[in-house]
């Protein structure tokens, strides 16, 4: 081989880890996967006749390189997001998988709750305060608060989820103050707290002030009667909130609700059943597509003009997928479509 061959041997090698390693402010995300649910929660005891399945849809993301970068800009369904509207200020990457991976066990926990009550189950509660998972730099809970700390009351008032908790914290100003009981390595503390505007690069409404704790967690031991296992690994977010219910549901309930189709869904869903809005609704019915999905279960946000279900039709026909998809706002929107269909031959 002459000098000349390895020189250019060696500058491809250099380029090519250079594109591969030089990460840009950037975040790249595609369409992932769709994950059988009945693969990965089982409730003790409960009905295994499941003729057909629901599904949990994921998106892809990382941090961009050159590449990356580059290939985003060939398909409307690989996105590029500035890292700052990922992360938090001051977050790191451990950090923010953290959080997603909190935000998944979060939600397990609310779509059992929604399937056991409607299942008419035994759910036994526990709380424990508000457990503080992030905190965002700049804002008075930056020197105030620490990650792991417990909030059991505002201003003497008792705090058990983290929905009380905004709710005490709504409508204040940067002149305010509230005194937080906070249980610190088993050591309680009062502790005197304002507010202050958020950060410009959360977009946050104008004029709205926080104490700078972001995905607070209502932390609380759950007993569900019969007990139910989730095993979804390094999968994070509160996304599969929606899918979640289903298919405990499901195992709760003698008929099998799938009636034979293979329904694949995105959407969080709270303690009402009320499902909401979720990132990559698009990138989601492309997974579901490629799982061969009969139906897609979209948030429709009661039918606001660019909602998850809007964004999810128009990629849905964008690709010519025969995949239908079904607008849903509650938990019993999706059962009630469910118990409509006629079942699969």
């Amino acid at each position: 081989m002459t000098s000349r061959i390895k020189k250019r041997w060696i500058f491809l090698v250099i380029a090519f880890l250079f594109l591969h390693f030089y990460q840009l402010p950037y975040y790249y995300s595609q369409p992932g996967g769709a994950k059988v649910l009945d693969e990965v929660i089982s409730v003790e005891g409960g009905s295994d006749e499941e003729n057909g399945t629901f599904m949990l849809t994921t998106v892809s993301m990382g941090k961009a390189n050159l590449f990356f970068y580059a290939w985003a800009h060939l398909s409307p369904y690989r996105i590029l997001y500035p890292e700052e509207q990922i992360r938090y200020q001051g977050e790191t990457d451990e950090d923010y998988q953290h959080r997603q991976l909190m935000a998944m066990s979060g939600s397990q926990e609310v779509a059992s709750i929604v399937a056991y009550e409607k299942a008419g189950r035994s759910i036994q509660y526990d709380y424990k305060g508000v457990l503080v998972t992030s905190i965002i730099e700049g804002m008075p809970a930056h020197e105030l608060l620490k990650v792991g700390d417990h909030i059991l009351a505002v201003d003497g008032v008792e705090v058990l989820t983290a929905n009380q908790l905004i709710e005490f914290l709504q409508g204040k100003s940067e002149e305010d103050t509230v005194e937080l009981s906070v249980l610190r390595e088993n050591n309680l503390e009062q502790v005197e707290i304002g507010f202050s505007a958020f950060p410009e690069e959360m977009n946050v409404e104008e004029g709205r002030v926080g104490i700078g704790i972001s995905a607070p967690i209502t932390d609380r031991e759950v007993t569900f009667d019969p007990p139910v296992n989730i095993d979804t690994s390094q999968i994070g977010g509160p996304s599969a909130g929606l899918m979640f219910s289903l298919e405990m549901y499901n195992q709760l309930t003698e008929s099998d609700i799938t009636k034979g189709y293979d329904i694949a869904g995105t959407g969080t869903i709270n303690e009402e059943g009320i499902v909401g809005r979720i990132g990559g609704a698009s990138q989601k019915v492309v997974a579901a597509d490629k799982a061969g999905a009969d139906y897609f279960f979209a948030p429709n946000e009661g039918g606001i003009e660019g909602s998850n279900y809007q964004e999810a039709l128009e990629a849905a026909e964008d690709i010519g997928t025969k995949m239908k998809v079904i607008p849903i706002d509650h938990f019993d929107d999706a059962i009630a479509f469910l118990e409509s269909l006629e079942r699969k031959n």
